[in-house]
């Protein structure tokens, strides 16, 4: 039975040089959405009691506080229901930050991923430093306390030395989490239409600026952790740290290969051992919500790789025992020889098995051995 809930909101004033993903420059179409939100909802949830529900984008903080509510009205929630918006920084006045908390959100995820102003405005990003911190200082004033920001590493330009003074940024702003990214050319972004693999180079206003390489990308990786595990961060998915107490329970969800509801344009979900995706095309989700444009019902081999590579992504790894109850499968008999090849990345837990720092950054290697 779902628990969780993801809700897409597709909506963004410009896109990022880095970014693939389904957004719309639309705004118009904001309540017309909303209504076809609603309608999807209406039609498939099942008034089960939720424990996370997840406002993602796409800039979610470009929709007024009202329509929100509006959607999330439509939820049993949990009293103890963790409620997440990502927003950006420049979207984020005290009057909207003050609307938010009091219908009820009480995460804030915000897309900040650099304090370097010239990355930033590289990336294409809207806000600038001064803005991140002026909306972590403003939401902490109105009563926030379960705040994430994004931070993405391997970006073009970007060095160790500015990545470690990102990090103590970061960590002076005394917040509970924090996701990192390490960057991916994606095919379908600006700036994958700019790169030059060869030269691993973009190309951007007439220059070229040089990307950091898969061992720097690497490097970025260790000091994030190194740096973050240092100042009272743990690390609990292979992108994710957080203070004690304050782990993204919807993410969890996912990693934990539960089921979940997605609504909206583009949106994933998985209910009744289907998985299944919405419309990519605005127009096509506008005209019936309702339909959903994929469905696939996983077999048990599909199943139980899920459960492998979801369940090494967190740093708690697969437990055995649970796995033997789940699909009547002895995990270390079955994958002995992985474990035994592999064994310098994995980490005997006291319940089963993980992946250790090293692990991690091997990861796609080793996983791909489970197919098998």
């Amino acid at each position: 039975m779902p628990t969780n809930v993801y809700i897409h909101i597709p909506f963004c004033k410009s896109k990022c040089k880095y970014c693939s993903f389904i957004s719309f420059p639309y705004l118009e179409l904001i309540p017309r959405y909303i209504n076809s939100l609603l309608e999807e909802i209406k039609n498939n949830y099942q008034k089960e009691k939720i424990k996370t529900l997840y406002f993602g984008g796409g800039t979610p903080s470009l929709i007024p506080s009202e329509l929100i509510e509006k959607l999330f009205s439509e939820f049993n929630l949990d009293n103890n229901c963790e409620i997440t918006l990502e927003l950006n920084p420049d979207d984020a006045d005290n009057k909207y930050l003050k609307e938010l908390r009091n219908i009820g959100i009480n995460r804030l995820s915000i897309g900040s991923q650099s304090f370097n102003d010239s990355i930033l405005k590289l990336a294409g990003r809207r806000h600038n430093s001064k803005q991140i911190f002026d909306c972590i200082k403003n939401a902490k004033d109105i009563g926030f306390e379960n705040i994430s920001l994004d931070l993405i590493y391997g970006l073009p330009s970007q060095t160790l030395e500015i990545l470690e003074k990102d990090l103590e940024k970061f960590i002076n702003l005394d917040i509970q989490h924090i996701s990192t990214y390490g960057l991916k050319i994606e095919e379908n972004s600006y700036w994958g239409k700019n790169y030059n693999k060869d030269e691993n180079k973009i190309s951007y206003n007439g220059k070229k600026i040089s990307l950091p390489n898969d061992d720097i990308q690497a490097d970025m990786y260790e000091l994030i952790n190194k740096t973050l595990e240092n100042k009272g961060f743990y690390r609990y998915e292979i992108s994710n740290f957080a203070k004690q107490g304050y782990e993204s329970k919807h993410n969890l969800n996912y990693w934990d290969n539960a089921e979940y509801y997605g609504f909206g344009v583009s949106a994933h979900g998985y209910i009744d051992g289907i998985r299944y995706s919405n419309y990519d095309s605005i127009e096509k989700y506008l005209n019936n919500s309702i339909k959903r444009d994929f469905e696939h019902k996983i077999s048990l081999d599909e199943k139980i790789e899920e459960e492998i590579f979801l369940g090494f992504r967190k740093t708690a790894g697969i437990n055995t025992q649970e796995f033997y109850k789940k699909y009547n499968i002895n995990f270390e008999k079955k994958y002995q020889h992985i474990l035994n090849k592999y064994a310098e990345y994995f980490t005997k837990t006291k319940v089963g098995y993980a992946l250790n720092l090293q692990g991690t950054l091997v990861s796609n290697n080793i996983l791909c051995e489970f197919l098998n």
